[in-house]
């Protein structure tokens, strides 16, 4: 299949438009990185968690959503944000 001129030059276009928006993308990612994080226990999704609690020893093994005990990492600040959001670990 051949592409006529103006069709080379769309695609060309579109090439350099998605590098750019994958570069950009690649420096917010870097942005966040450095941006201080803080514990957030209580809205954990099952098997979404960060690191281990008195149940298990290891990332990724929630049993429950919610669970009062599993904690994730999230920007400071956000924690107080979102519901049910806990600096501080509860009781189970």
């Amino acid at each position: 299949m051949k592409l006529n001129r103006f069709a080379k030059s769309a695609v060309i276009t579109t090439s350099a438009a998605a590098f750019a928006l994958a570069a950009a993308s690649g420096v917010a990612t870097a942005d966040d990185k450095k941006a201080k994080k803080e514990k957030c226990y209580g809205v954990v999704a099952k098997g979404m968690n960060d690191c281990q609690t008195s149940a298990h020893s290891c990332a990724g093994q929630a049993k429950m959503d919610n669970h009062p005990e599993e904690w994730i990492y999230v920007p400071a600040g956000m924690c107080d944000r979102i519901a049910g959001g806990s600096k501080e670990p509860k009781r189970s």
